[in-house]
């Protein structure tokens, strides 16, 4: 009987996806007492690392690994490297190395960076190898051009500038950080550019990247040594077409409070789902390491059966940038009433955004006391005083209203 297990995969928890999530599920699955088979599928050839130093310590040349400190034969884990999952069919993942028989299945395939249609010369910074070629490009008076001035953006224009690159940033929205941030604080941000030595050029798009050059979409040309395309990801899902598997508009797996799909058996963690947040009022994507962190130990605690709450941490990111650390959590949404405490202009500075009085969300640019106690408001949902949120000097716990 136990060969017919074996073979059916009944006793064995397949997780797709070697990143953060994908091995901090297997890693809590075991730690949990999941005494069965588990099995870690990654695409890369490399074991599980983490990603935020790539564009930090690995350009920088302070580090050539970010390996996670596991140990997987130790753990009794299946560690398959260098296989790319292909399908799914009911009990069965399929991979270009073979199929995979399971009795659960966890979906961490995580995201993607998206290509800029007609630069196919371009470099994106997704993958180990990624930053390590990249890096073996970059040297003084390197002319680079940087499409996107979002997090990435700013993260390799700050290791460019310290390897004595000329930096030219791209973005096609009016400020550095469209979408995540509103424009008067992008705003304040593009000052950071030009302190640093880097070009910066707002509101207009790239029409194509050619030979040497890149061409804009006023019909200016850069001169261009190399090209990065730093202008967000996707949920890496398409291999998941057709497995009745429910996926959003964006491709993002479609998850419940659990993290568990419409699929039986089958859960999701990490950059790849959209998870009901009681917290924000709507359904979350959200691609940042503590979420892929969190999220990857809440899926094997569904996994595991056992009784916790439903998943809805407050999302918390961070960026080094230009000298700066920027840390931002929880998520604002438009109609937040916006509370600055301190001058964007200044060196250190915080914002606060509150629904109702309650703080939505927070970002700190090197003022770590901020994050931490604003970190916790959010998590308790408690009520401030604007005018005292608004006082650098006080504290954010001193702003408590009543």
């Amino acid at each position: 009987m136990a060969g017919v297990a074996e073979l059916s995969g009944t006793d064995r928890v397949v997780v797709v996806g070697a990143g953060l999530a994908g091995a901090q599920c297997a890693l809590k699955l075991r730690q949990g007492g999941r005494q069965g088979r588990i099995t870690l599928v990654g695409e890369e050839p490399h074991a599980p690392y983490d990603r935020p130093p790539l564009s930090k310590d690995v350009l920088l040349g302070k580090a050539d690994s970010t390996a996670l400190d596991i140990d997987y034969g130790q753990l009794g884990i299946e560690l398959l490297t260098g296989r790319r999952a292909t399908g799914l069919t009911p009990g069965v993942l399929h991979t270009d190395g073979g199929d995979l028989p399971y009795g659960s299945l966890v979906i961490a395939t995580g995201a993607v960076p998206r290509a800029l249609p007609g630069a196919e010369r371009a470099h994106l910074l997704h993958t180990l190898d990624d930053a390590l070629a990249l890096r073996a490009l970059l040297r003084p008076g390197l002319r680079l051009v940087l499409v996107g001035a979002g997090w990435i953006g700013a993260e390799v224009s700050t290791a460019a500038r310290a390897a004595g690159c000329e930096v030219t940033v791209v973005e096609a929205g009016p400020a550095p950080l469209p979408g995540a941030l509103p424009t008067e604080l992008g705003s304040a941000m593009a000052a950071w550019y030009a302190e640093a030595g880097v070009e910066l050029r707002c509101g207009v798009g790239v029409a194509a990247v050619e030979p040497g050059a890149v061409l804009l979409a006023d019909g200016s040309h850069l001169p261009a040594d190399e090209v990065v395309v730093g202008i967000g990801a996707r949920p890496a899902t398409g291999w998941l077409a057709g497995s009745g598997v429910e996926l959003d508009a964006t491709g993002a797996v479609v998850v419940d409070g659990r993290l568990r799909t419409s699929v039986p058996g089958v859960f999701a963690a990490g950059d790849c789902v959209s998870y009901p947040s009681a917290r924000a009022g709507a359904r979350l994507a959200v691609q940042h390491w503590d979420h892929a962190l969190r999220s990857g130990e809440a899926v094997a605690a569904a996994v595991l059966g056992a009784d916790a709450p439903a998943y809805d941490p407050v999302p918390y990111f961070w960026s080094e940038q230009f000298g700066r650390m920027v840390q931002y959590a929880g998520r604002h949404a438009e109609g937040d009433q916006l509370v600055r405490r301190g001058d964007p202009r200044g060196a250190d500075w915080s914002v606060l955004w509150l629904r109702d009085g309650v703080p939505s969300a927070l970002l700190t640019v090197d003022r770590p006391r901020d994050l931490a106690q604003g970190r916790r408001l959010i998590e308790r949902g408690t009520a401030l005083d604007p005018a005292r949120a608004a006082d650098p000097a006080v504290p954010l716990k001193a702003a408590v209203a009543g």
